[in-house]
Protein backbone atom coordinates (compact mmCIF):
# COMPACT_ATOMS: atom_id res chain seq x y z
CA UNK A 1 0.00 0.00 0.00
CA UNK A 2 1.16 3.35 -1.06
CA UNK A 3 1.57 6.67 1.29
CA UNK A 4 -1.26 8.13 0.22
CA UNK A 5 -3.51 4.95 0.85
CA UNK A 6 -1.82 4.32 4.00
CA UNK A 7 -3.23 8.27 5.04
CA UNK A 8 -6.44 7.72 3.53
CA UNK A 9 -6.94 4.65 5.65
CA UNK A 10 -5.77 6.44 8.98
CA UNK A 11 -8.10 9.24 8.32
CA UNK A 12 -10.72 7.12 8.23
CA UNK A 13 -9.50 5.51 11.12
CA UNK A 14 -9.20 8.61 12.90
CA UNK A 15 -12.67 9.79 11.97
CA UNK A 16 -14.21 6.50 13.37
CA UNK A 17 -12.26 6.85 16.58
CA UNK A 18 -13.42 10.27 16.66
CA UNK A 19 -17.12 9.71 16.92
CA UNK A 20 -17.11 6.90 19.43
CA UNK A 21 -14.81 9.40 21.56
CA UNK A 22 -17.22 12.14 21.55
CA UNK A 23 -20.57 9.69 22.01
CA UNK A 24 -18.60 7.22 25.04
CA UNK A 25 -15.66 8.94 25.89
CA UNK A 26 -14.04 11.88 26.20
CA UNK A 27 -11.05 14.19 24.20
CA UNK A 28 -8.61 12.38 26.24
CA UNK A 29 -8.84 9.12 24.88
CA UNK A 30 -9.31 10.83 21.15
CA UNK A 31 -6.20 12.41 21.78
CA UNK A 32 -4.39 8.92 22.73
CA UNK A 33 -6.18 7.60 20.06
CA UNK A 34 -5.05 9.66 17.32
CA UNK A 35 -1.36 9.30 18.57
CA UNK A 36 -1.57 5.54 18.48
CA UNK A 37 -2.47 5.82 14.80
CA UNK A 38 0.14 8.10 13.70
CA UNK A 39 2.72 5.98 15.90
CA UNK A 40 1.24 2.86 13.84
CA UNK A 41 1.29 4.79 10.53
CA UNK A 42 5.62 5.30 11.02
CA UNK A 43 5.90 1.93 11.00
CA UNK A 44 7.64 0.39 8.30
CA UNK A 45 4.62 -2.25 8.30
CA UNK A 46 1.98 -0.42 8.91
CA UNK A 47 -0.45 -2.70 10.75
CA UNK A 48 -3.66 -0.84 9.68
CA UNK A 49 -2.67 -0.92 6.03
CA UNK A 50 -4.80 -3.90 5.42
CA UNK A 51 -8.13 -4.42 7.26
CA UNK A 52 -11.53 -2.95 7.96
CA UNK A 53 -11.23 0.97 9.63
CA UNK A 54 -13.73 -0.32 11.83
CA UNK A 55 -11.51 -3.18 13.17
CA UNK A 56 -9.00 -1.15 13.65
CA UNK A 57 -11.00 1.67 15.38
CA UNK A 58 -11.84 -1.08 17.41
CA UNK A 59 -8.74 -2.29 18.64
CA UNK A 60 -7.06 0.94 18.86
CA UNK A 61 -10.44 2.17 21.62
CA UNK A 62 -9.23 -1.45 23.09
CA UNK A 63 -5.92 -1.22 23.53
CA UNK A 64 -6.18 1.97 24.99
CA UNK A 65 -8.65 0.99 27.25
CA UNK A 66 -6.81 -1.94 28.29
CA UNK A 67 -3.79 -0.17 29.63
CA UNK A 68 -5.89 2.47 30.95
CA UNK A 69 -8.93 0.36 32.90
CA UNK A 70 -11.39 1.67 30.68
CA UNK A 71 -13.55 -1.58 31.22
CA UNK A 72 -13.30 -1.41 35.08
CA UNK A 73 -16.76 -0.17 36.27
CA UNK A 74 -14.89 1.72 38.74
CA UNK A 75 -13.55 4.32 36.51
CA UNK A 76 -14.32 6.97 34.63
CA UNK A 77 -14.85 7.01 31.58
CA UNK A 78 -15.94 3.49 31.65
CA UNK A 79 -17.28 1.32 28.55
CA UNK A 80 -17.51 -2.32 28.03
CA UNK A 81 -15.76 -4.10 25.25
CA UNK A 82 -19.61 -5.22 24.23
CA UNK A 83 -20.14 -1.64 23.59
CA UNK A 84 -17.20 -0.81 21.60
CA UNK A 85 -17.93 -4.22 19.08
CA UNK A 86 -21.58 -2.87 18.63
CA UNK A 87 -20.44 0.65 18.04
CA UNK A 88 -18.08 -0.01 15.54
CA UNK A 89 -19.81 -3.63 14.27
CA UNK A 90 -16.78 -5.70 14.96
CA UNK A 91 -16.65 -9.46 17.29
CA UNK A 92 -14.57 -9.75 20.60
CA UNK A 93 -12.14 -12.19 18.74
CA UNK A 94 -10.76 -9.81 16.02
CA UNK A 95 -10.79 -6.51 18.51
CA UNK A 96 -9.18 -8.64 20.38
CA UNK A 97 -6.44 -10.12 18.34
CA UNK A 98 -5.85 -6.32 16.69
CA UNK A 99 -5.86 -4.75 19.97
CA UNK A 100 -3.14 -7.57 21.15
CA UNK A 101 -1.13 -6.56 18.43
CA UNK A 102 -1.16 -2.94 19.04
CA UNK A 103 0.24 -3.83 22.60
CA UNK A 104 2.57 -6.43 22.03
CA UNK A 105 3.76 -3.84 18.43
CA UNK A 106 4.26 -1.05 20.61
CA UNK A 107 4.70 -2.77 24.19
CA UNK A 108 2.20 -1.10 25.60
CA UNK A 109 1.15 -1.60 29.46
CA UNK A 110 -0.33 0.06 32.38
CA UNK A 111 1.16 3.41 33.47
CA UNK A 112 2.89 3.83 29.46
CA UNK A 113 3.72 7.40 29.90
CA UNK A 114 2.94 7.85 26.28
CA UNK A 115 -0.25 6.63 26.33
CA UNK A 116 -1.70 6.90 29.60
CA UNK A 117 -4.58 9.14 30.08
CA UNK A 118 -4.24 12.29 32.48
CA UNK A 119 -6.16 10.33 35.23
CA UNK A 120 -4.09 7.52 35.42
CA UNK A 121 -0.72 9.23 34.98
CA UNK A 122 -1.77 11.07 37.99
CA UNK A 123 -2.87 7.94 39.99
CA UNK A 124 0.03 6.01 38.60
CA UNK A 125 1.77 4.66 41.96
CA UNK A 126 5.36 4.84 40.59
CA UNK A 127 5.30 8.39 40.30
CA UNK A 128 6.25 9.17 44.09
CA UNK A 129 9.53 6.36 43.90
CA UNK A 130 13.14 7.22 43.23
CA UNK A 131 15.70 4.95 42.59
CA UNK A 132 18.36 6.06 45.85
CA UNK A 133 21.40 3.87 45.94
CA UNK A 134 19.67 1.17 43.69
CA UNK A 135 16.53 0.90 46.70
CA UNK A 136 13.30 2.59 45.64
CA UNK A 137 12.40 5.07 47.84
CA UNK A 138 9.48 7.76 47.95
CA UNK A 139 10.59 10.96 46.56
CA UNK A 140 8.94 12.88 49.70
CA UNK A 141 11.93 11.38 51.96
CA UNK A 142 14.74 13.20 50.05
CA UNK A 143 15.66 16.76 50.86
CA UNK A 144 13.65 19.19 49.30
CA UNK A 145 16.51 20.09 46.76
CA UNK A 146 16.50 16.38 45.45
CA UNK A 147 12.41 16.42 45.28
CA UNK A 148 12.61 19.59 42.89
CA UNK A 149 15.00 17.61 40.99
CA UNK A 150 12.80 14.64 40.27
CA UNK A 151 9.63 16.90 39.85
CA UNK A 152 11.83 18.84 37.21
CA UNK A 153 13.16 15.91 35.30
CA UNK A 154 9.81 14.10 35.57
CA UNK A 155 8.00 17.40 33.80
CA UNK A 156 10.59 17.11 31.29
CA UNK A 157 9.92 13.39 30.42
CA UNK A 158 12.91 12.53 32.01
CA UNK A 159 13.77 9.85 34.90
CA UNK A 160 16.59 10.42 37.57
CA UNK A 161 18.05 8.08 40.35
CA UNK A 162 20.71 9.03 42.60
CA UNK A 163 23.87 7.74 44.04
CA UNK A 164 25.51 9.14 47.60
CA UNK A 165 28.48 7.73 47.32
Amino acid sequence: MDKQKIKEQQQKILELVREFCSKKLDEDYFELSERLIQKLGRKRNVPFATGQPQVWAAATIHALGTINFLFDKSFEPYVSIDEINDFFGTTKSTTGNKSKQIRDLLKLDRWDKEFSTRRMSESNPFSNLVMVDGFIVSVDTLPEQYQLAVRQARAEGKDISFTTS
